[in-house]
C-alpha cells in the first residue's frame, strides 16, 4: 500500500510548513505556509524563496549533518509584523521546515519589558528626589528650618505621588485578573454619578471649574461592579477637571439601542471646554503611561495608568469607550455600558 504524498502530509499539519529536496528545491507548501509566502515557491531554491540568512544557514547545516535547529524568521501580512520560529529537520529524502507564530508572545513580552521600564522610570524619579533631599537635611540644611520645612513638602509630594502609582497598579492588575468575569450585580448608575459629581465638586471649585450633572429622575439600572463603575466616573470627571477648561458636563442617557454596542445601554459623556487634544493622540491615550503633556500630567499627580484602568474596567463590562476631541474644542470622554433586555 503507498503511503501518504509530501503535499498529503504538509496539508495535514496545523502548522505552515513547506518541504525541501535534495537538491535544494521546495517541493511542496501547505496552506499555512501559502498565507506566509505566497504562491509560487514550488520548484524555486529556497535560499531565493526564504531569503532570511539565520533561515536559511540553519537549512544548509541541517542538509550537511541531518540535525534539527531553530531560527528565528520574521513576515509581515496585513501590514502587521509577524514573528515565526521555524524548525528545520531531516525527513527521509527532504528536510521538512515547519513555522510557528510565535508574535503574540513577543508582543507579550515586548508588553512587559516596557510596563516595567516605564514604572522603573515613574518611581525612579520621586525616588530620586527624595534621597537627594535627606541628604541635604542630613548635611548643609541640617539647622535651616526654612529650607527643612521647604524640602519636607517637596519629599511628602513626591512620596504621595509614588503611593497613587502604587495605587493605581494594584488597581489595574485587579481589574486585568477579573476582565473575563462579567458583574452580575445590579447598580444605579445615576446614584455612582452623583456620588463622584460630590465627592470631586471641592477639588472642581477649587480649580474654577463648574460641574454640571443633571442627574435622571428615576434610578438608572444595569448589571455592574459598583465600586469599578465608581472608578471609571471618578477617573473621567477628574481627568476633566485637571486638563480641560472652565465647565464639564457630565451626562447620562438610556437609550433602547446602542448602534456600537449592538444592544439597549447607558450612555456616559464627559464634555470639557478645555484646549482639545490632537488627533494624533487619541488613539493611544488608554494605553499605560501614555502621557499627551508628560510634564503637566506630573505636575497634576498624574500617574498614566487612569485611561488604561477604564478601559479595562469597561471591556468587564462588554462596553466601549470612545474619546471625540480636537484642539480648541474640548473633549468628549464616552463610555457605552450594555444593559440586559
Amino acid at each position: 500500500m503507498d503511503g501518504p504524498r509530501p503535499q498529503e502530509l504538509l496539508d495535514a499539519l496545523a502548522v505552515p510548513a513547506l518541504l525541501i529536496g535534495r537538491d535544494h528545491r521546495i517541493v511542496a507548501v501547505n496552506a499555512g505556509a501559502t498565507e506566509v509566502f505566497g504562491r509560487g515557491l514550488v520548484g524555486r531554491h529556497f535560499v531565493l524563496a526564504l531569503r532570511q540568512p539565520a533561515l536559511v544557514e540553519a537549512i544548509e547545516r541541517t542538509h550537511g549533518d541531518g540535525q534539527p535547529r531553530d531560527a528565528r524568521f520574521l513576515a509581515r501580512k496585513d501590514r502587521t509584523d509577524l514573528t515565526f520560529g521555524a524548525h528545520v529537520a531531516a525527513a527521509g529524502r527532504w528536510m521538512l521546515v515547519s513555522f510557528e507564530d510565535r508574535s503574540a508572545a513577543e508582543e507579550a513580552d515586548q508588553m512587559r519589558r516596557d510596563f516595567v521600564a516605564n514604572v522603573s522610570h515613574e518611581l525612579k524619579t520621586p525616588l530620586t528626589a527624595i534621597l537627594g533631599f535627606i541628604e541635604t537635611l542630613r548635611g548643609p540644611a541640617r539647622a535651616d528650618a526654612a529650607a527643612r520645612e521647604r524640602f519636607l513638602t517637596v519629599m511628602e509630594r513626591e512620596a504621595q505621588r509614588m503611593n497613587r502609582l502604587v495605587t493605581d497598579l494594584l488597581s489595574l492588575s485587579r481589574v486585568e485578573a477579573n476582565e473575563r468575569m462579567r458583574p452580575t450585580e445590579e447598580v444605579d448608575i445615576a446614584l455612582i454619578v452623583a456620588s463622584c459629581v460630590t465627592t470631586l465638586s471641592g477639588s472642581a471649585t477649587s480649580r474654577g471649574v463648574a460641574l454640571v450633572y443633571d442627574r435622571p429622575a428615576a434610578p438608572v439600572l444595569l448589571k455592574g461592579d459598583g465600586d469599578q463603575l465608581r472608578q471609571v466616573v471618578g477617573n473621567l470627571i477628574e481627568n476633566a477637571v485637571k486638563y480641560g477648561g472652565t465647565r464639564v458636563e457630565i451626562r447620562l442617557t438610556e437609550r433602547l439601542s446602542v448602534p456600537e454596542l449592538h444592544r439597549a445601554g447607558v450612555v456616559l459623556d464627559v464634555i470639557d471646554n478645555g484646549p482639545g487634544i490632537d488627533e494624533r493622540h487619541l488613539s493611544r491615550l488608554t494605553e499605560r503611561f501614555y502621557r499627551v503633556d508628560g510634564h503637566r500630567s506630573r505636575e497634576v499627580g498624574g500617574t498614566g495608568l487612569g485611561l488604561a484602568i477604564v478601559k479595562h474596567i469597561v471591556s468587564r463590562h462588554r462596553g466601549r469607550l470612545l474619546v471625540a476631541s480636537r484642539r480648541g474644542a474640548g473633549t468628549v470622554f464616552t463610555a457605552l455600558l450594555p444593559r440586559e433586555p
